[in-house]
């Protein structure tokens, strides 16, 4: 019955080892979990920026205006008949008083 009771006890301390220590232990499971959330949320932000260069990708493909918007924006271009006026300004207070 001592053998038995040793035996038990032996095992039961090598499956408590597996459970707190050893490869794939409960610290192992939450770190694992930590890195589940954080790439859950790495992917959502994803998503949602892939989500706005979709619809900016439609909008360029449907209609001139954001086209347009984007040639004047980045490009500086200007429709013919317009004048351009660059308007260089300095520091707030450097305009004379009247």
């Amino acid at each position: 019955m001592k053998r038995l009771l040793f035996v038990l006890i032996a095992l039961l301390a090598m499956l408590q080892y597996r459970l707190w220590l050893g490869d794939k232990s409960l610290a192992d499971s939450f770190h694992l979990q930590e890195q589940i959330k954080l790439q859950q949320q790495s992917n959502a932000q994803l998503v949602a920026r892939n989500q706005v260069l979709r619809e900016e990708i439609s909008d360029l493909r449907s209609g001139t205006e954001a086209l347009e918007e984007r040639a004047r924006n980045e490009l500086g271009m200007v429709k013919e008949g317009e004048t351009f006026f660059r308007v260089v300004g300095g520091e707030r207070g450097d305009t004379p008083d009247n």
